[in-house]
Order: C-alpha cells, then structure tokens, then sequence
C-alpha cells in the first residue's frame, strides 16, 4: 500500500490516492487542480523515503471537491463571583480534497482513477460515499 504523509494548514495528514480528506482552507476554486509539495514521507510497498525535512521532488497531486465550514465549537468564558459571562462560538472554514495521485520528480508512484467526482467543466460532482478521514459522518 502506498501512502504519503504530507504537511497543510500547520498540520500533517497520512493520505493515500482515491480517498479524500478535510483540509484547512485552500485558497482555490472548487474543482480545480491542487498540488501539496510539503510531503514528509512516503512509503512506496516496503521502500520508505524521509526527507529533511522534505522529500525532493515529491508532490502529491489531487483536486479540491468543496469548501464548506466544520462543525461549531463552543468557547465559554466565566469569571466566578462577578456575573461575567461570554459565550462564543467559532466555525473553521475548511476544504475537501481528493488525493489523485503521489508523484516523485514527476512520475507517478501510486494513481487513481478520481474522474467520477470531477466534471469536465471544473465543478466538483457528487462526493464519494465513505466518510472522510477524521471527521463525524452524520454531518
């Protein structure tokens, strides 16, 4: 199995072409072809490269499906003793994407077939059936 550990939005994300996942915002139109070129590690069967911290060449190569907000998240403030209370909430904007293919100096290590959730025209089509990597799939 093939799989590479990329870094975006500060954090670092364990993908594998033909799954999607949910990013920090991505600053394109959705549909469009998007390129993350920090990756950490891949590992190709049994070979493994790490970089330092980056591997040379390596991109991995996918496409943005939506932008939507994630779930809210309550900040409560409260002073005790002095009827001071502060209730917030906070919804992160965020984006799905669909990991397309994991290159190395620009040939293909591992691909797949993601055609079926892309339209010609760049407008994002239905979204895969399984649940994204790390999130609630009642959403």
């Amino acid at each position: 199995m093939t799989y590479a550990i990329v870094e975006t939005g500060g954090k670092q994300l364990r993908v594998e072409p033909g799954r999607f996942y949910d990013v920090e915002l991505l600053h394109e139109d959705e549909g469009a072809g998007y390129s993350i070129d920090k990756v950490l590690l891949i590992s190709d069967d049994d070979e493994i490269k790490v970089g330092q911290p980056y591997v040379e060449g390596a991109t991995v190569e996918g496409y943005i499906l939506r932008h939507f907000r994630g779930k809210k998240v309550i900040v409560y403030k409260m002073q005790p003793k002095k009827k001071t209370r502060k209730k917030r909430g906070h919804r992160q904007e965020q984006t799905r994407f669909i990991v397309s293919a994991i290159n190395i100096n620009g040939e293909a290590i591992a691909a797949a077939d993601v055609g079926e959730y892309i339209n010609l025209n760049g407008d994002a089509a239905d979204e895969p059936a399984v649940a994204a990597v790390g999130t609630d799939a009642s959403e």
